[in-house]
């Protein structure tokens, strides 16, 4: 998988909270509601068109450490982010709790 190094502040659409670099890797979602948005083909690359929210809808572990589940909401597209050291852990635990209802690859 082809991975740019995109680690820019941005205001969250979701929640409005101003989330700054991640430093040690790209930040790419929001660290206070885990939403994202919809703008990578490729993670850091921003040429996706959708542009569309990224709503956390459960979590996974892999080879890669746990990650974030996601559905586009105007896409449905689904994606997964890896879960950052600030991540709000109280909304990790809540989306653990459900199985995922989506086929995932």
């Amino acid at each position: 998988m082809l991975f740019k190094k995109n680690d820019e502040p941005f205001i969250c659409e979701n929640c409005n909270n101003a989330v700054f670099k991640l430093k040690y890797t790209s930040r790419d979602h929001c660290p206070t509601c885990l939403y994202s948005k919809h703008v990578d083909v490729y993670p850091g690359d921003r040429q996706e068109t959708c542009c569309g929210s990224l709503v956390p809808i459960g979590i996974q572990t892999s080879k890669k450490g746990m990650q974030i589940i996601y559905k586009c909401s105007k896409c449905n597209s689904i994606k997964k982010n890896i879960i950052a050291q600030d991540d709000n852990l109280d909304l990790i635990i809540e989306l653990s709790r459900e199985p995922v209802k989506v086929q995932l690859n």
